[in-house]
Parts: C-alpha cells; structure tokens; sequence
C-alpha cells in the first residue's frame, strides 16, 4: 500500500529540512506505471485450464491465529503466537506459490492466488520482525515507509515487491476497486484480513462481504458532530489515496459507499453535500 507524503506520520522530533526533502523525494507513494511489456506478461492466462492452486496452508494459519470475532470488528493476528514450526509451514508455502506459473491458470484463480500472496508475505514481513508496533517502521532502504518497495518473491524470474503485486498486477490487470478490501497491510486502519483464504470460487462472494464489513466500521465511514448541519464525514484514507478507483470524485465516492452501506448510512450518505476528511491508524492489528 502507498500513501501521500502528507499522510505519513511524523516523528515527534523535528526533523531538519534537507531529511525531509530527501524522504519526500524518495517516498514509497511514487510508485511508476506498470509499462506494458509487463502488463501483457502478467496478463497472459489460460481459460481452459480447470486446476485450482491449494492455499490449504494459508487456511491453515488463519484458522490457527485470526481472531475473526474480535468486539473491536477488526480481525486479529496473533503474530506473538505464531510457533516458529508455523513459520516454517509459512515460508514452505511462500516458496510454493513462487514455483508456480499463474500465468497457466485462469483469470479467477490468479485473482485469488495474488490476493492471498499478498496477505500471507505481508503476515511474514511482519513475523520476521516481531515485536514491531507497526509496518510502517519496517522496510529495507534507509528512507522505506514501511516494506512495499521491497523485493519480497521471485516468480517466473521476475523479481516482485507488495507495490508490483497491487498496482502493476491486481489493479491494472483485474480493475476491480474491491481490490482495496482485500489485500491487507496488518494495521488497524485496514480493511480486515480475511478469515477465509480467497479462491476463484468464493472471490466474489468475500469481496462484497469485505466492502460491507468496512464501510459499516467507522474506521471506514463515520460520520462526526451532534447537529445535522456540524456534521462531518470521515472516510479511511484508502479511499483519498485512491479515489481515481472509486469514480475519481467525492461523488462517484459516497455513491461507492452508500451502495454497501446498511440503510441508515446510506441514507446519511446519499444525503450529505459537506467536505469529506480522511484519517488512518498504522498500529499493528495484533490482539
């Protein structure tokens, strides 16, 4: 995940103004198109082929360490649980999803397959570094916000980082803004981490459930103030640092919104001409 240089949280000290210029300049939110030798190597799939990728091991560690009914509503990783045998089941199945050519698979089994190497990468950046208050102090280069520019995989003999997974294959390839939903940076402020590996049959079907879940938690949409005409709506940033994928306006947005909000929301919603603030926790989504 990317964010805006004036998203990022700033160290308590001041910091002098060249390190600030040099962090702006190398920030991870400038991220470069996908050119389109890459598009069309990552696009190539094969319809006809019926075998499905087993994510069983992935399931396996959900199952294990999610904690999917927290009363908070945002879904839990118990990194501090995870037995280093775990680990080594996660890494075994890193090391498989890169042997595979999901170019030989159909378009709904990539969709998932990306989707869950996303996830399951994102949960061993952060065991590789536990204890850790959040991702975003983690990362190779001295400057990183946070690890997305980081070669994490090597598939097909293309070296590729979360950043190349999300917006060089998932969103230009499959344009489905529910993307958003899915992949998760292990922070509070993400939409959850499902408890359910995704697979090319039920894609759809937790896409929507994880649309809903998040517009219908106020770390997705709140409304704030006593009085009808104080009020403010607050949206995660996710939908300020991508509004391009939802319609590219405030609009477009609060139309996106109040289509998987529960009735009172969405009525509040399709009622509301005011300005819209965005706000986004990076704490770690630990217990």
């Amino acid at each position: 995940m990317n964010i805006k240089p004036s998203e990022k949280p700033l160290n308590n000290k001041i910091l002098p103004l060249v390190w600030l210029s040099l962090i702006l300049f190398f920030s991870p939110t400038v991220f470069s198109a996908p050119d389109s030798d890459s598009l069309a190597f990552w696009a190539e799939s094969n319809e006809r082929n019926t075998q499905t990728i087993n994510h069983d091991s992935w399931q396996f560690l959900l199952n294990r360490y999610l904690n999917s009914n927290h009363p908070s509503g945002i879904n839990r990783f118990n990194y501090a649980a995870v037995t280093t045998e775990d680990q080594k089941a996660l890494d075994v199945y890193l090391k498989e999803m890169q042997q595979l050519n999901p170019r030989r698979f159909s378009r709904a089994e990539q969709k998932a397959y990306w989707i869950n190497l996303y996830n399951a990468l994102t949960v061993e950046i952060i065991l590789k570094s536990y204890p850790v208050k959040s991702i975003t102090k983690l990362g190779d280069s001295f400057l990183s916000f946070g690890p997305w520019d980081d070669n994490l995989v090597n598939i097909q003999e293309h070296d590729l980082s979360l950043n190349d997974i999300e917006h060089r294959i998932l969103r230009p390839l499959f344009r489905d803004n529910r993307i958003h939903y899915a992949v998760n940076c292990a922070s509070l402020s993400c939409p959850n981490l499902a408890a359910t590996a995704y697979t090319a049959t039920n894609t759809h079907s937790q896409l929507e459930e994880a649309a809903r879940q998040y517009i219908n938690h106020p770390r997705g949409v709140t409304f704030e103030g006593d009085r009808p005409e104080e009020t403010t709506l607050k949206v995660s940033s996710i939908y300020h640092w991508y509004l391009e994928d939802f319609g590219n306006s405030d609009q477009a947005l609060i139309s996106h919104l109040a289509s998987y909000a529960e009735p009172p929301l969405a009525e509040q919603l399709r009622q509301y001409d005011g300005s819209i603030e965005n706000h986004y926790s990076w704490k770690l989504n630990e217990p």
